[in-house]
């Protein structure tokens, strides 16, 4: 298993509004599924993130193409193998 990064960034902030619950409840879905390890909106509007569990990179593209933000076009998809590094000292 491994951890996948879809950065999403904004094209259409006014259809984003009307894909968003679609968007929430896709992942809704895939979370319970146990394939998203990570979701959440950048703090300055200009997308989000979404870090996905997947056996490879093209079951991860397969995951994120079906976002129906990536589908309507509301967001770009840039997808990449995040290597997670374990954290000592904290």
């Amino acid at each position: 298993m491994g951890y996948y990064a879809a950065m999403l960034y904004m094209l259409d902030p006014e259809k984003n509004k009307v894909v968003l619950p679609r968007h929430i409840e896709y992942l809704d879905r895939l979370d319970k599924e146990g394939k998203v390890f990570a979701r959440g909106p950048f703090a300055d509007g200009s997308g989000g993130l979404v870090i996905y569990l997947a056996e490879s990179l093209e079951e991860a593209a397969a995951l994120a193409e079906n976002d129906p933000h990536v589908v309507e076009k509301v967001r770009r998809l840039e997808l990449k193998k995040w290597n997670v590094l374990e954290q000592t000292g904290r």
